[in-house]
């Protein structure tokens, strides 16, 4: 699996590239209109394993529209971690799915159902963890314009990795929270 800076490192390039590619007027008027995003993630607790709390991480995403108004593809990648104690699971998610949006112009509010893989791994302490599992994701979230072609983005997931999530766990909280800069093309 490969660390957290190459997944960085890899969707910062794709980004950059698509951006670019994007924003060219030859492009523009062939390719269909969608957004970058990249922001804070936070999950809650014990959300992939028991007697582990919420943990912090960063989201990308990118949203392309189809031929449908209002109807789009996601694609979805995320990692978390909680300081730098090697005991603590680091989680990488990946997801894709379909994006339903609203709104022409101004705020787009958007839902869409996702699902990918999991990762997990801790790299000591007593309870060794290295595991991957199917993952899913039904959500929703507002994309408020601040500038042309850039909007703040505040979203919500319901997230589960059903053979990893703890169940009947007090306490348990399948819930993931974003938020971040969305570059619209």
């Amino acid at each position: 699996m490969p660390n957290p800076k190459q997944i960085l490192s890899v969707v910062v390039l794709l980004a950059s590239s698509s951006i670019r590619f994007l924003t060219s007027p030859a492009a523009h008027s062939q390719v269909p209109k969608g957004d970058v995003y990249f922001g804070f993630s936070r999950t809650g607790n014990d959300i992939f394993y028991p007697n582990v709390g919420g943990l912090n991480g960063w989201e990308g995403a990118m949203h392309v529209k189809l031929r449908k108004p209002f109807l789009g593809v996601e694609g979805d990648v995320s990692h978390y971690g909680l300081g730098a104690n090697s005991t603590v699971p680091r989680s990488t998610v990946v997801m894709f799915g379909p994006r339903f949006t609203l709104g022409a112009l101004g705020p787009k509010a958007f839902a869409h159902a996702l699902v990918g893989a999991e990762h997990s791994a801790n790299s000591g302490g007593p309870t060794p963890i290295s595991a991957s599992a199917l993952t899913w994701a039904l959500g929703a979230g507002l994309d408020v314009p601040f500038a042309p072609f850039f909007a703040w983005r505040v979203a919500g997931d319901y997230l589960k990795a059903p053979s990893l999530s703890p169940h009947g766990v007090s306490g348990s909280t399948p819930a993931r929270f974003s938020t971040g800069l969305v570059f619209r093309f």
